[in-house]
C-alpha cells in the first residue's frame, strides 16, 4: 500500500516501482499527481478525502475575499507600523465592500457550491464556470471564463489542477477581470499563469489577489512580497485541527474497507 497526499501524489514511475501495490489511500482532495490512469491498468484502488475539508476551505475563500477587499492585512501592518494617527501620515486608504458584490466560481463542485453558500450569506450575485451546468443551482452558469471574469467583483478559483487546467486563468482572463477585480485562488497553483499574474498585479491591471496556492509551491515569486494588494498564504485551506483529523481518518478509513473488502468511503473515480 500506499500512503500519500495531495501535493506529493503517486507518479507512474512509483506505481510501476511497486509490483505488489493494491492500493493508494491519499491525505487530499487533490488527485493531479496521482497518475490514475496507471492506477487503472494495474487495477490499484485510489482512496482520496473529499467532503470533510470543503467548509474549511470554502471559509478560508470567504477569508481571503474579505481580505483583499477590505485590506485587512495590509490594515493591520499599518497599525503596526505606528502609522495610524502619526503627524503626516495620511489616512488609511478605502477598501472595497463584499457584501452585494458580484463573485465568479471557477469550478463549482463540492467546495464551489458550499463557498457559493457563504457568498449568499453576504448577499452577493453569484455566478460559476464549470464544463456543465449544474442541475438544481440556484446560481447562473457562465460557458464563457471571459465573460465570467468580466462580470465579477471577485473571482475565485476552486478548480481541480491538472493539465486540463494549467492556466486556466491566463493574461486574457485577468484583462477582463480588470483593475477593480480581485482573484481569490484556493485550488492549485497550476490553474493560474502566475508570471501573467505577477505582471497584472505589479501594473495593477487587476485590484488584487488572495492566494493560498503558488505554481512552484515553496517558492512563492518575490515581485509578490513587495505588493500591498496581495494576501499570500501557505497552502493552509484545510489546516484546521478538526479538518485535518477527519481527512486523517477518511484515509484510515479508506484502507481499512479496502482490507476489509469494502467499498472505500471516498474511492477516486478511474478513467
Amino acid at each position: 500500500l500506499v500512503c500519500s497526499a495531495g501535493g506529493v501524489g503517486a507518479d507512474a514511475a512509483l506505481i510501476a516501482a511497486l509490483p505488489s501495490l493494491r492500493v493508494i489511500s491519499s491525505f487530499g482532495v487533490g488527485l493531479d499527481k496521482i497518475d490514475l490512469a496507471a492506477a487503472a491498468r494495474r487495477g490499484i484502488a485510489v482512496g482520496y478525502t473529499p467532503d470533510v475539508l470543503n467548509d474549511c476551505v470554502a471559509d478560508l475563500a470567504m477569508a481571503l475575499t474579505l481580505d483583499i477587499a477590505r485590506r485587512t492585512p495590509e490594515a493591520d501592518r499599518h497599525v503596526r507600523a505606528g502609522r495610524w494617527g502619526a503627524p503626516g501620515a495620511p489616512a488609511f486608504p478605502l477598501g472595497r465592500r463584499v457584501s452585494g458584490a458580484r463573485l465568479g466560481l471557477v469550478g463549482y463542485g463540492r467546495i464551489g457550491q458550499t463557498i457559493a453558500r457563504r457568498a449568499a450569506g453576504f448577499d452577493m450575485a453569484i455566478r460559476y464556470h464549470a464544463r456543465r451546468p449544474v442541475e438544481g443551482s440556484a446560481h447562473a452558469h457562465e460557458p464563457s471564463l471571459t465573460a465570467l471574469a468580466d462580470w465579477a467583483d471577485v473571482l475565485v478559483v476552486i478548480t481541480a489542477g491538472g493539465a486540463g487546467t494549467r492556466h486556466l486563468i491566463d493574461a486574457a482572463v485577468l484583462d477582463a477581470l480588470g483593475p477593480e477585480g480581485f482573484l481569490v485562488n484556493v485550488a492549485r497553483g497550476s490553474v493560474i499563469d502566475e508570471a501573467a499574474l505577477v505582471r497584472a498585479l505589479v501594473e495593477r491591471r487587476i485590484a488584487g489577489a488572495g492566494l493560498d496556492v503558488f505554481e512552484h509551491e515553496p517558492r512563492v515569486p518575490p515581485e509578490l512580497l513587495a505588493l500591498d494588494n496581495v494576501v499570500l498564504l501557505p497552502h493552509i485551506a484545510s489546516a484546521t485541527r478538526e479538518t485535518r483529523q477527519a481527512m486523517a481518518q477518511r484515509v484510515l478509513d479508506n484502507l481499512s474497507a479496502f482490507f476489509a473488502g469494502r467499498p472505500m468511503p471516498s474511492a477516486a473515480p478511474l478513467p
